[in-house]
């Protein structure tokens, strides 16, 4: 690969960040066609079901096409799913060359569709700008490759710490910056978590509520002896699954009847976290954050699942005994949990850190 192939790429990388919000439970991919050095045409996979990338960029450059580059986020798919192999489509358009950014990790792709190409005499190449065309579908990745979702935490918490005073009250630490920014997080998600506790001490919706990406994230609550109310928050708007450890016939159909789904997962009296990433990740959900107490938080990351935590983190002190950001349980600071990455930015007078523990290559 030349270098004039990288600013095509980076292109392509733009189109497909448009999906952000919207593609799940299908990768964010975007699609470039070149011919003589210049973009004649451009497209992105929008949403789930609607035509993939590689179509739009095809149908908006017709004849000219043949003979044309294809610069793709993501290897061109080479199999029958809710729209046909987007490899035979490029063949059929009777481009020259194709630059993938990466190979798809989907068993059923997985290299199929580049030698297709290949095989039909198209020139073929893969892994330019790979590591930012996997950030942008770090979920889907791990999902394929893993079986389950990306599994993210988020946090708001004073300087010193502190997620909520002992009366359980956190209304507000963090700044109106913050909380806007937590929407992206939500918009991006295939489903959103919490535990019974902040059910019940915060009665959260957990929708998304600044972007208009025409779904809501599945919402999913931890509560193993069945305590949510059938009034709470969380039911008013669709796609509710409570998730426990024990039975209870007449609370479960009191949920059922409010409109939330109930699975029982048990493992020694909790839920079954392993069980429930599983679950959720044969379900399609590619990205799922967390927004809960010190509990579930600590309970992912003693389980050794959390992939990243991102903290909100307000210029402002609260003191003790107010609650902290997670149980952790340690013995020795031996244990401690060290990421692999770190990431800081401002969000207006706080602070947010992106910490990464999962998947780093």
């Amino acid at each position: 690969m030349s270098l004039p192939d990288e600013p095509f790429m980076r292109r392509a990388l733009e189109l497909a960040a448009r999906g952000l919000y919207t593609t799940t439970p299908n990768p964010r991919v975007g699609c470039v066609i070149v011919r003589d050095g210049k973009i004649i045409a451009e497209g992105w996979h929008e949403r789930a079901g609607e035509p993939h990338a590689e179509v739009h960029a095809l149908r908006a450059a017709g004849e000219l096409a043949r003979g044309a580059t294809a610069y793709v986020t993501l290897e061109p798919c080479s199999h029958h799913g809710r729209t046909p192999p987007c490899a035979d489509a490029l063949i059929a358009a009777g481009v020259a060359r194709v630059v993938a950014a990466m190979q798809d990790p989907n068993p059923q792709v997985a290299g199929n569709g580049l030698a297709r190409l290949a095989a039909a005499g198209i020139a073929v190449e893969s892994g330019l700008l790979e590591a930012e065309a996997r950030e942008l579908n770090i979920g889907f990745v791990s999902r394929m490759t893993r079986d389950r979702p990306w599994l993210r935490i988020k946090t708001g918490c004073s300087l010193d710490g502190r997620t909520a005073l002992p009366n359980g009250q956190s209304q507000w630490i963090t700044s109106p910056e913050s909380r806007a920014d937590v929407q992206k997080l939500r918009a991006r998600s295939c489903a959103m978590l919490t535990g019974i506790g902040t059910v019940l001490a915060d009665d959260p919706q957990l929708t998304v509520r600044d972007f208009a990406i025409g779904r809501q994230p599945l919402r999913v609550v931890l509560d193993s002896r069945l305590r949510m109310p059938p009034s709470a928050k969380l039911l008013q708007t669709p796609g509710v699954l409570v998730v426990c450890a024990e039975e209870n016939a007449a609370r479960r159909t009191a949920l059922e009847a409010a409109g939330a789904e109930v699975m029982c997962l048990p493992v020694n009296g909790r839920v079954d976290l392993m069980a429930l990433l599983l679950e959720l990740g044969r379900r399609g959900c590619n990205e799922v954050t967390v927004e809960a107490g010190a509990e579930l938080a600590g309970a992912f990351a003693r389980a050794g699942l959390v992939d990243e935590w991102v903290i909100y983190q307000a210029p402002v002190l609260i003191g003790d005994p107010a609650k902290g950001v997670a149980n952790l349980g340690l013995a020795s600071l031996t244990e401690k949990l060290c990421p692999t990455r770190v990431e800081k930015e401002a969000v207006g007078p706080d602070l947010k850190w992106a910490l990464r523990f999962g998947m780093e290559e």
